[in-house]
């Protein structure tokens, strides 16, 4: 194999390569995640309003406790998308005494992130058993949100774990290293491209495929 030819082999192969690490990521970053404006304080200080969030696209059996959701909610003006803390799930024991701190199964729970330190906010006492399939959310800033509390007559305050729709990011080291994939593939893929030009200029520049023109009695 020439020289030539081992090279336009490279470059071929190289944005082959490229292409397709591009092309499976693009598709992984736009399948897999999404990203959201917060609209409103209820998850504040955690999620201020406007700030730009990300997040992974899960299915219902995915959720655990802690985690901050964004779901699927219906009201007179139609289905919105709503930002909350998952406190308990199908089957936890979740209560809570106005000014107390919430329980999930008789443990308290330790909520560095409600605001102003407070996991009340509002004089509203519930004590439920979440049902199965069911999710009980409640916002971070506990005196401006919308959440479980006050809809305790339906299906105890729960929320079905298939109306989520995907977790918001803490490390985001998976994202950024489809990020980079993305860029690395486009990057390959330009320079495979490149080095195909380059072979082919120089081999239509090459003497080899011009050869002079016979000189002397001969002509």
């Amino acid at each position: 194999m020439t020289g030539r030819r081992r090279q336009r082999l490279v470059g071929r192969v190289l944005g082959a390569a490229g292409l397709t690490a591009a092309v499976g990521a693009i598709v992984l970053l736009g399948t897999g995640y999404t990203t959201a404006t917060v609209a409103g304080d209820s998850m504040n200080p955690t999620y201020p309003q406007g700030d730009r969030v990300f997040f992974e696209r899960i299915e219902a059996g995915e959720v655990e406790r802690g985690d901050v959701v964004l779901h699927r909610a219906e009201d007179r003006s139609g289905i919105r998308l709503l930002l909350r803390r998952v406190i308990g799930m199908g089957g936890d024991h979740v209560r809570q005494g106005p000014g107390g701190p919430v329980t999930v199964n008789g443990v308290p729970l330790t909520e560095p992130y409600v605001k102003d330190g407070d996991p009340s906010g509002v004089p509203v006492a519930y004590d439920v058993v979440v049902p199965e399939g069911m999710l009980f959310l409640l916002g971070d800033h506990r005196a401006n949100s919308l959440d479980s509390r006050f809809s305790l007559d339906e299906q105890s305050g729960g929320v079905a774990a298939t109306a989520v729709e995907a977790r918001a990011l803490e490390n985001r080291t998976g994202l950024l290293l489809l990020v980079l994939t993305a860029l690395c593939g486009l990057l390959g893929t330009v320079g495979g491209l490149a080095i195909e030009i380059a072979s082919r200029a120089a081999r239509r520049e090459s003497p080899y495929l011009h050869p002079p023109a016979p000189t002397g009695p001969g002509r």
